[in-house]
């Protein structure tokens, strides 16, 4: 199961209070204040790693309680400090306050962490109060609570390459074939209810991830078709291979469906028209794709390649332009 948002509920462990105690030894007469101070309670500490796909491992896991601090005892023993909980998380995803609405932390890189419930601090024993004036002090401090924060979780993508289109453009299957990916496909359209991450070999010790975002539609932009689902995953792209089916099944223009894209693309965010685009014509082995090739680039004054992912025509010369783009200046993207 993919999941690419989800809500969970934080709780960080309260801290252990401090102690009141005498030392009470034979031939140790007042013996002075022996209490010890409580321990820190354990914080939530959300984790990126680079082995989680998404979020379905904590769909199921919504509470989230880290161990509270144990208390103080004679002998100046200090309680033992709560353990932290971690919540494993992709890189690429986004914390937000769920109270506030604001954003946390991005987690974008594995190995970057977030405290989101910082653990309660332990209270002090009646040894810390002990001075020159108030030898036997019998006042000592309870553990302070524990955080609480409930806080959305939602998972953008990290994918060097984006592949986006209409329903049944052709992006599952030149995933599959490219990849190692299984996409589910089918012969209608939204089979693809999710995005999916492939990872591309280029000879024997280079590669880059492709991500199959779902079909996009008229109205993508103000969440028709559950369009800001797959569009927040395309922002983190560097570039997009914007596939164009010759013969839709749907008998709409394939030259208008490059344009209804483009300009959803557009609307969401207009910075996404400034990443490099590769525009493919798939399904070369239809008999009008060479003619809507040539049309597209009379249109839009670009390059157009043609590819097939069933017959394998052109894709090594796509997987080259796509590396070599992702090979140039940093400036770019």
């Amino acid at each position: 199961m993919f999941a690419d948002r989800v809500t969970i509920y934080c709780f960080a462990g309260h801290g252990g209070s401090g102690c009141m105690s005498f030392r009470r030894e034979t031939h140790v007469p007042r013996g002075g204040p022996n209490g010890g101070d409580g321990g820190a309670g354990g914080n939530v500490i959300i984790e990126a790693s680079k082995d989680v796909g998404s979020l379905a491992n904590i769909v199921g896991h919504k509470h989230w309680h880290a161990k509270r601090g144990e208390h103080g005892q004679g002998s100046l023993k200090t309680g033992r400090q709560g353990e932290d909980i971690f919540v494993m998380v992709p890189p690429g995803t986004l914390v937000k306050d769920m109270k506030k609405g604001h954003i946390l932390k991005d987690l974008a890189n594995d190995g970057d962490t977030l405290i989101v419930a910082k653990g309660g601090r332990g209270g002090k024993g009646n040894k810390f109060f002990a001075n020159a004036t108030n030898r036997a002090p019998r006042q000592f401090q309870k553990g302070e609570e524990g955080e609480r924060r409930d806080v959305l979780l939602e998972l953008k993508l990290i994918a060097d390459v984006g592949l986006i289109g209409k329903p049944n453009a052709g992006k599952s299957t030149l995933l599959s074939r490219l990849s190692r990916a299984q996409p589910e496909i089918a012969n209608y359209p939204f089979t693809t209810k999710y995005p999916n991450l492939g990872l591309v070999s280029v000879g024997y010790d280079q590669q880059f991830v492709m991500a199959d975002i779902p079909g996009l539609i008229e109205g993508a932009h103000s969440g028709v078709g559950l369009g800001h689902e797959f569009l927040r995953h395309v922002e983190r792209t560097k570039v997009l291979i914007h596939l164009v089916e010759p013969q839709p099944m749907d008998g709409t223009d394939p030259i208008e469906n490059y344009k209804n894209i483009h300009e959803e693309l557009r609307l969401y965010d207009k910075t996404l028209l400034e990443r490099p685009e590769i525009i493919v014509i798939t399904k070369s082995e239809l008999p009008d794709a060479e003619a809507v090739k040539e049309l597209l680039e009379e249109e839009i004054g670009s390059p157009v390649m043609l590819i097939s992912a069933v017959t394998g025509n052109g894709l090594s010369q796509l997987v080259s332009k796509v590396f070599k783009t992702l090979d140039g200046p940093e400036d770019e993207f």
